[in-house]
């Protein structure tokens, strides 16, 4: 009878840092996509909308291509540009830290009880954790850069995965709109395809984007609601611009 009562089946323990770590690496190159598809939906958008009004199909093209390029690329580049920014100046501070820590122990010590006192924890109780803290000088720095300064440690590492998700995103998002365009020379006809085109891509972007975030439908609706808004605000505004500059005096 004994052997046949099941035992407890054993689980491997869940990785937790492991986890968080790909939840977070998640989130981020969606954070990238983001952008990048966003920006690309809206800004060649707005350009080859503003220039249909011109009434050539081939300057439409060839300014939306040249428009989508420079801006995956200059997506791309910003967004390397500035995870290699937040690195130098991680580097920088912790090396200020550092010195701080060496020349001015007793002064840091000191900011150690403040940060304490501030998460109401009294010197008394944090004494004997401060004191132990501080014999080991590299987390020393990482509790200052943590809890002083507030400044998480960049992965860089993942820097050209970045750009290179924000410029494929973005160079996605721009060419739909655009593919119209190539097909059709009527400009009139081949920009309210566009404009479907977009209504319908902006929606469903606007929509997933949120409830994947928020995981609510009422959230995925405005999300779908606010892109629709900025897009057609973006794309308004350009077409208005383009048309009265080349029906104005200053164009004649």
């Amino acid at each position: 009878m004994a052997s046949s009562i099941a035992e407890p089946i054993s689980e491997s323990p869940i990785p937790t840092h492991a986890a968080s770590e790909c939840h977070s690496e998640s989130g981020a190159i969606i954070r990238d996509m983001t952008i990048g598809f966003a920006d690309g939906m809206t800004v060649p958008f707005a350009l080859t909308a503003g220039l249909s009004s011109l009434g050539s199909s081939k300057i439409v093209i060839i300014g939306g291509l040249a428009e989508l390029f420079s801006g995956a690329i200059s997506m791309g580049l910003g967004a390397y540009l500035a995870a290699v920014t937040d690195r130098d100046h991680y580097k920088s501070e912790e090396a200020r830290e550092r010195e701080e820590v060496l020349t001015k122990p007793s002064a840091e010590k000191e900011e150690c009880f403040e940060i304490l006192d501030g998460y109401g924890i009294s010197r008394e109780a944090s004494r004997s954790v401060i004191d132990c803290l501080t014999q080991d000088t590299e987390q020393w720095i990482r509790f200052m850069m943590d809890f002083e300064l507030k400044l998480e440690k960049p992965n860089v590492s993942r820097a050209w995965i970045s750009a290179a998700t924000m410029g494929i995103s973005y160079f996605i998002g721009g060419l739909l709109p655009m593919i119209p365009y190539f097909a059709i020379k009527n400009t009139n006809h081949a920009l309210f395809i566009s404009i479907g085109i977009t209504v319908v891509v902006c929606i469903i972007f606007g929509f997933s984007k949120n409830y994947a975030i928020l995981k609510t439908k009422r959230a995925g609706f405005y999300g779908a609601a606010q892109t629709l808004l900025v897009g057609a605000l973006a794309a308004g505004t350009s077409y208005g611009i383009v048309y009265g500059v080349d029906h104005s005096s200053i164009a004649a």
